[in-house]
């Protein structure tokens, strides 16, 4: 199995590309829909490649991934000095005891190009090749604590939110006695503030539009 992770200011997606003894070539892409930051990707990646691997009923995995952080702190070659590493970490060796041998080795980056290649496709916004298998993510796989401060708003849509809140500051500048009215004050008032008209048709008519 290779495992690869990327996050841009498009989004955060992980790719997998199992290859079986005779050759079979089965790809996934896991599009993360939370706030999270690199080295968590490439573990979700991880992670839910070995889930998927028991679901398929596999028992002996080779497991080939470029991130050096991520490979040290499952081989015990370095501490998890991060309450979250260290959660993950914990699960992918409690995972392990579901595989009659299961290897983790790091390889170079050129030499993940399959598994990377999908993570980019997705976090793009790309096409998803009609092979690949396609799942969501919308929280984390471990339990990150009670301390745990995990966003589950995804990039984008933090973007659209700050863009809101953006043109409803200048929505509000512009607004001057003797100006006509903005067409956009209904519609900010719906998305910004979660007010409505009055008038229930109206109403109606806003919050469908406002979509």
């Amino acid at each position: 199995m290779y495992f690869d992770g990327s996050l841009m200011k498009t989004g955060a997606r992980a790719g997998l590309l199992f290859i079986s003894p005779l050759g079979v070539h089965t790809r996934y892409v896991i599009r993360i829909h939370f706030a999270t930051s690199n080295n968590v990707v490439e573990y979700e990646a991880l992670v839910n490649g070995l889930k998927i691997a028991i679901e398929l009923g596999v028992r002996r995995l080779d497991v080939r991934g470029d991130s050096q952080l991520v490979i040290d702190q499952v081989m015990k070659a370095s501490n998890c000095h991060d309450p979250k590493m260290e959660a993950y970490c914990k699960e992918v060796r409690r995972l392990e005891d579901k595989f009659h041998g299961l290897e983790l080795v790091q390889i170079a980056r050129r030499y993940n190009e399959a598994a990377d290649e999908f993570a980019k496709i997705a976090s793009t916004r790309g096409t998803v090749p009609p092979d690949a298998f396609l799942r969501d993510l919308h929280e984390p796989s471990v339990d990150l604590g009670p301390g745990a401060n995990v966003e589950t708003t995804a990039p984008q849509q933090t973007d659209a939110i700050e863009a809101l809140l953006a043109a409803g500051e200048v929505m509000e500048a512009e607004q001057r006695p003797g100006r006509p009215f903005d067409w956009r004050t209904p519609f900010l008032d719906c998305l910004i503030r979660c007010e409505l008209p009055e008038d229930r048709s109206e109403a109606r008519c806003i919050a469908r539009r406002a979509k």
